[in-house]
């Protein structure tokens, strides 16, 4: 690690937590009460369970973002601290609630319900250009939710790029499924882009993946896909690069593309090779889909190193 930056990278994106209801039934209108089988109210936010995984891994983290100065807020910041994440760029407002995401889970998909509150509220202006200058790396997530941040994202990644720092971004589904407003100005401050493969397709609007990230991958320097079961393909300097997922029993899928930027960008931050990376990338996905929750399962560093041995044989 860089001796000389406080931080090896600060994250940028949304705070909230997830309240997970899993369930084999259906809800239904017209007052129809249904049983589920569980419930957990835990770290959420595809920024917040990146930044866990990374800090998990030992990268020193650093993240800005803003909550409502009430229950859920409060419960993310002390998860946070307790991942050794430093928050004292992120803001408490006393006047919007934190964002909250019901995410119903069963054993083969998932549907969410995101309440905004604070998610959107961050602006340019609050960020502090000055921790940016203590980091090396910046990591932007869930693009299309910041709303007021969005429009000068470009900008923000420009001054990262001029003062020294990597960059890399999810950008995550688009609610609107729109796709557009700026991204591409974004791409070409970006050093590593982390879509799935139905963002990658949806963002440049072909159906081919293969076209796809023949576009994306001319954007940037580069370009990693997430395929789900099916692993990883990446694309630097025109080399290109496939990782297989690990074969786990799938408790819970939330958060595992996050931890697997995480898992990238930990061997990247370490002038790692583009394949070794992406096996990082791919076995630390995989481990955190272990467990209920997005961090509760996450790869540790003795983990990640011990997977990676293994499969170097």
């Amino acid at each position: 690690m860089n001796l000389e930056k406080k931080f090896d990278l600060v994250v940028i994106g949304e705070i909230n937590p997830d309240l997970v209801l899993n369930s084999t039934n259906l809800p239904e209108f017209g007052q129809v009460e249904k049983y589920i089988e569980d419930y957990s109210l835990t770290i959420g936010s595809s920024s917040v369970i990146f930044a866990c995984g990374a800090a998990r891994l030992g990268l020193k983290v650093a993240f800005i973002g803003k909550v409502g100065d009430d229950y859920f807020g409060h419960f993310m910041l002390d998860k946070m601290q307790e991942y050794q994440i430093d928050i004292s760029s992120v803001l408490v407002s006393p006047t919007v609630k934190t964002g909250v995401s019901v995410i119903l889970n069963n054993e083969s998909d998932r549907a969410i319900l995101t309440y905004l509150g604070t998610i959107c509220e961050l602006k340019l202006e609050e960020i502090n250009k000055e921790l940016l200058k203590k980091a090396r790396h910046l990591h932007l997530g869930s693009y299309f939710l910041l709303d007021k941040l969005r429009p000068d994202i470009s900008e923000l990644f420009q001054y990262a790029k001029r003062e020294g720092l990597s960059t890399s971004l999810d950008t995550n589904f688009d609610p609107l499924q729109e796709w557009g407003e700026g991204l591409f100005a974004t791409l070409e401050n970006t050093d590593i882009f982390f879509p799935n493969e139905h963002e990658a397709k949806s963002i440049v609007g072909l159906e081919d993946l293969d076209e796809a990230i023949k576009v994306l991958s001319s954007k940037v320097s580069c370009l990693a896909v997430k395929l789900g079961s099916n692993g990883a393909v990446a694309m630097s300097d025109n080399k290109k690069a496939t990782a297989a997922a690990l074969k786990t029993k799938v408790i819970d899928t939330i958060g595992a593309g996050d931890s697997f930027d995480a898992g990238f960008l930990f061997g990247y931050l370490n002038g790692w090779n583009l394949e070794k990376c992406l096996r990082a990338a791919c076995i630390s996905g995989s481990l955190s889909t272990r467990a209920v929750g997005g961090t509760t399962s996450q790869a540790t560093l003795e983990e990640l190193m011990e997977y990676l041995s293994v499969d170097a044989v």
